[in-house]
């Protein structure tokens, strides 16, 4: 088991503390975050001390996720993970959307019950989550299981006068809160908003006011409330859970670029209007886009991918690394081509994983606490992965000239903690046929018969296994 603090899905946990944390827990203020509101870089101090609140917009449970949401999710976890593995108290808190337009529509098209389509999909996507080793999170919460909460919120914001009622239901009016826009910087839709979630009414008083409470359509899940039986709007819900979860301001709050606006812009007019509190989150954390082979994805296009047929090519390490290696802020696109090239960067780093697991470290061991100190700096720079790997792979390069064992494999377990991307090393008895092979071979490579050497190696990889030569002998392991 690595020496990092250890989580279980779905279970606030406590864990034990790694040799980064014991390094970095005196500097660790000196985490900074790129915040999305202010666009600048800024020190992570929580609100209260060492202990993160941290809320990430789940899915809606419709369909099968997507690389999308593998992309978001990988990311928050490799963040929640670090946070934890220099010394954080980490309350990671994601919620379900289980009640929604697009779960109503698909329910009726399945001509099933809309609760039953969203348990089937939230199944599944907890699989996937256990399949990519997104195991950080501490708590779900159920969009449906905060129904009264978000009437209460409702409420709230009614007596303040910052709603106003038609005949879909009860509006947010925008005129009331000057301030909207602050986080995004503007009021309008852009292309790259997540506009199927904008609320459309013509009874609206403004263009950008958002349903806080939808008044009930015949066939659709309702619940009884003081405006109306209905059922709440998309934004209402985060903040109910978030309030009822955190209180009415909390450390961290994440999700995809697209969510920006209007729904995380929703989100802070809602709460800031309904606690008179500011400001309702202290850093936001926004995961850049993704494309497939430079578009858009898209199931008009046909390129679109979920994570289970993602998982049936390339397997779940391969995945995390490829998301992992490029900054969480950055855009990335999916392609054969990178994930080819992730699957072999991969390979190589398990194999100096196996090939360090046993040995002799013949470095000087200034190297050790150098490569720390600098894999420390380049993630307390909001994260900054793919400098984090370069430290790595110069380890690497430096172990490499010399010869490495336990201590350079021991370090790269540890710097794991929070990527959650190496294999780990299966203690397999090599065959005796396998051996005898190897033995020939060097035997062959003694008369220089070079030839003979090559044909031996070659069936030795059709059988599952790979010869290196080294100083010393051959050392045999399986590809």
């Amino acid at each position: 088991m690595d020496k990092v603090i250890m989580v279980k899905q779905n279970a606030e946990v406590k864990g034990k503390t790694s040799s980064v944390k014991r390094e970095a827990k005196e500097d660790r203020t000196e985490l900074k975050l790129l915040n999305t509101q202010s666009g600048k870089k800024e020190l992570f101090k929580p609100r209260n001390g060492r202990n993160v609140k941290f809320f990430v917009c789940g899915p809606t449970v419709y369909d099968y996720s997507h690389i999308g949401h593998a992309k978001t999710y990988i990311q928050f976890d490799m963040i929640a993970k670090y946070m934890r593995a220099i010394g954080y108290d980490v309350f990671y808190l994601q919620n379900i959307t289980d009640l929604d337009d697009k779960i109503i529509q698909r329910a009726k098209e399945r001509k099933i019950d809309p609760k039953q389509l969203a348990e089937e999909f939230e199944a599944e996507y907890y699989k996937d989550l256990k399949t990519l080793g997104v195991n950080s999170i501490t708590k779900f919460a159920r969009a449906t299981d905060f129904i009264k909460e978000m009437i209460n919120q409702v409420k709230i914001l009614m007596e303040r006068g910052y709603t106003y009622e038609n005949e879909d239901g009860v509006y947010f009016d925008l005129s009331k809160f000057p301030e909207y826009g602050k986080l995004s910087g503007r009021t309008a839709l852009e292309a790259e908003d997540a506009v199927t979630r904008i609320d459309e009414s013509v009874k609206k008083r403004n263009k950008g006011d958002f349903c806080l409470w939808k008044l009930s359509k015949p066939g659709e899940p309702k619940w009884p409330s003081p405006f109306g039986e209905g059922r709440p709007g998309w934004h209402i819900e985060d903040t109910a859970i978030t309030e009822t979860v955190f209180g009415p301001q909390y450390d961290v709050h994440g999700g995809a670029r697209d969510l920006i606006f209007p729904h995380h812009e929703a989100e802070i007019a809602q709460m800031e209007a309904a606690s008179g509190k500011k400001p309702f989150v202290k850093y936001w954390l926004h995961t850049g886009f993704l494309t497939i082979n430079g578009q858009k994805m898209s199931k008009s296009l046909g390129n679109f991918i979920t994570i289970r047929d993602a998982l049936k090519k390339w397997n779940a390490k391969t995945l995390r690394y490829f998301f992992i290696s490029t900054h969480y802020r950055s855009p990335i696109d999916f392609s054969e081509e990178n994930l080819v090239k992730a699957q072999n960067t991969l390979d190589r780093l398990n194999e100096f994983m196996e090939k360090t697991e046993s040995g002799i470290d013949n470095f000087d061991d200034k190297l050790i606490e150098t490569t720390r100190n600098d894999f420390l700096a380049a993630m307390n720079d909001d994260l900054d992965t793919p400098r984090a790997f370069a430290v790595i792979f110069n380890f690497i390069r430096e172990v490499n000239k010399t010869g490495g064992g336990k201590k350079a494999h021991n370090l790269l377990r540890e710097l794991d903690a929070a990527f959650n991307i190496l294999s780990a090393i299966e203690k397999k008895e090599i065959p005796k046929e396998i051996e005898e092979l190897v033995k020939e071979r060097q035997l062959a490579r003694e008369r220089k018969d070079w030839k003979r050497a090559d044909e031996i190696r070659k069936k030795i990889n059709e059988m599952g296994y790979a010869v290196e030569d080294e100083e010393g002998g051959a050392r045999i392991r399986t590809i």
